[in-house]
């Protein structure tokens, strides 16, 4: 991660993301994006770093990555986890909190006032604290599922 981060440097978050060995190029036209591929082909080659053909997709106008969406329109949430949160149940134990939580807080810059919606819910994950799961948490859950979705 380290190395792909330190030899993309120079485009990182300007047309270019990279996770561990995943390399996302994003352009706002498709000749923009055949210089940004060209630029990004090189750098790998410069660096003696090499793409599998069969692991690669060019020209995609919607790409899933890092559980989002990515097209001209911008990121947006994977449809399949939306479809995830609908159907969760309402969590009975710390485990269940912890693990709704992991999930929505991965996608908390998508609703405005996370922390303080979620504050009764991680209330629950304190140690000190007995479990009970209040009308407060209920509706803690049932508003960050809605703003999720």
């Amino acid at each position: 991660m380290n190395l792909m981060n330190k030899i993309f440097m120079n485009f990182l978050d300007k047309f270019v993301v990279v996770f561990i060995d995943d390399i996302l190029i994003y352009s706002k036209s498709e000749e923009e994006h055949e210089q940004h591929l060209r630029i990004i082909l090189e750098t790998l080659r410069e660096h003696r770093l090499y793409a599998k053909f069969r692991k690669c997709e060019f020209w995609l106008k919607e790409v899933g990555f890092l559980r989002h969406i990515v097209s001209a329109r911008g990121f947006a949430v994977d449809p399949a986890k939306i479809k995830d949160v609908e159907e969760w149940e309402a969590p009975t134990t710390q485990t269940q909190v912890r693990a709704f939580l992991g999930l929505a807080g991965y996608y908390r810059k998508f609703v405005e006032g996370f922390l303080s919606i979620a504050r009764p819910m991680t209330q629950l994950l304190k140690k000190d604290k007995k479990f009970e799961c209040t009308d407060k948490c209920e509706a803690s859950f049932q508003e960050l599922k809605k703003r999720l979705i």
